[in-house]
């Protein structure tokens, strides 16, 4: 007679509820983790100079050049009386 704990489906649900449990804690560390990076790249930023307050950087200005471009192009839609 095999006991209840050598039995091989009672092995393989234990390891993989354990490794649940250990890839759960890692992922719960590393949000925790990248909440503090987040706090402290926000308590390092001067105040009323935060990144909503002023756009900097090559990306920033590429998006904002692309929504002039996409107003532009909605107002000559409007002026030329076509419906977009």
């Amino acid at each position: 007679m095999t006991s209840v704990l050598l039995d091989p489906t009672f092995v393989l649900t234990a390891g993989l509820l354990v490794s649940v449990i250990v890839m759960t804690g890692a992922a719960l560390r590393a949000w925790q983790g990248w909440l503090d990076l987040k706090r402290r790249e926000l308590d390092r930023a001067p105040a009323g100079h935060g990144a909503l307050d002023e756009p900097s950087g090559m990306g920033t200005a590429r998006i904002e050049l692309a929504d002039l471009k996409e107003r532009i192009r909605k107002l000559e839609a409007i002026a030329s009386g076509v419906e977009l």
